[in-house]
């Protein structure tokens, strides 16, 4: 499991400080405040950025929207990012619309209102209509890479290739990773079409992730899984044999 990495680009300190520290109480990982447009686009370029919150003036000039024009640009750099910002120009919020952000917040922000503005941006940006709802009335997300859950006030991003296996109970799918749980209400059929080829269905209740296959005990019809996990393997889906390269 991975915090969601933010990057702000915001010039006053104590504005700054008060929202990296907001962020850092709901779990969201800050990856570094920026003072000016260079500043961030050095930081976009050499870390891992799943979400940016831009000021737009900064030394009196637009800076947010000409960082957000930069990666808006090249859409194989794209990232959501919302706008923070004082102004009520309506030709500054004219030129800001243009490059497709999120949400656009006034200042001074509502905590409540920032938090929901990121969660929307995390959905449509990274999920699209992959979205479910989970335990403690939370939800998901599945990109190609990562899979955004939310549970309580918090997003946790979890890697697929961390993910093991998961089990379904009932209504519910548990995903098991070697250190944490998580539960999400969706069935076990979507899941598996939501996820990439390297998961396969190995009994009606569980998907495996191939990659953490250890051993295959066809005689016991059972699967031995990376960090002492096992799942079943049914007759029905011992095809699944075939996906795994094999030495005879």
């Amino acid at each position: 499991m991975q915090a969601i990495n933010i990057l702000i680009l915001e010039d006053d300190p104590l504005q700054a400080e008060a929202l990296k520290a907001m962020l850092e109480t709901h779990q969201y990982h800050v990856i570094g405040v920026a003072k000016n447009n260079l500043e961030a686009l050095k930081i976009f370029h050499s870390q891992p950025v799943d979400l940016a919150i831009l000021d737009i003036f900064l030394e009196d000039t637009p800076q947010g929207i000409a960082f957000a024009e930069t990666i808006h640009a090249n859409p194989k750099e794209s990232k959501p990012f919302v706008f923070l910002t004082s102004s009520t120009d309506r030709a500054v919020f004219e030129r800001a619309k243009l490059t497709q952000p999120f949400s656009y917040l006034l200042k001074p922000y509502n905590e409540l209102e920032l938090l929901y503005a990121l969660e929307m941006a995390i959905e449509k940006f990274y999920g699209q209509e992959e979205v479910f709802n989970g335990e403690e009335d939370g939800e998901a997300v599945i990109s190609d890479e990562y899979m955004f859950i939310k549970k309580g006030r918090a997003l946790k991003k979890v890697l697929l290739k961390d993910i093991i296996y998961i089990e379904v109970t009932e209504k519910y799918c548990d995903i098991i990773t070697e250190k944490e749980k998580y539960v999400v209400l969706i069935s076990l059929k979507k899941m598996l079409n939501l996820l990439g080829d390297k998961f396969c269905r190995s009994h009606r209740n569980h998907i495996v992730n191939l990659d953490h296959i250890q051993e295959i005990i066809p005689v016991d019809n059972l699967i031995k899984l990376s960090a002492g996990f096992y799942a079943t393997l049914s007759d029905k889906y011992k095809d699944l044999i075939k996906k795994v390269r094999t030495l005879r």
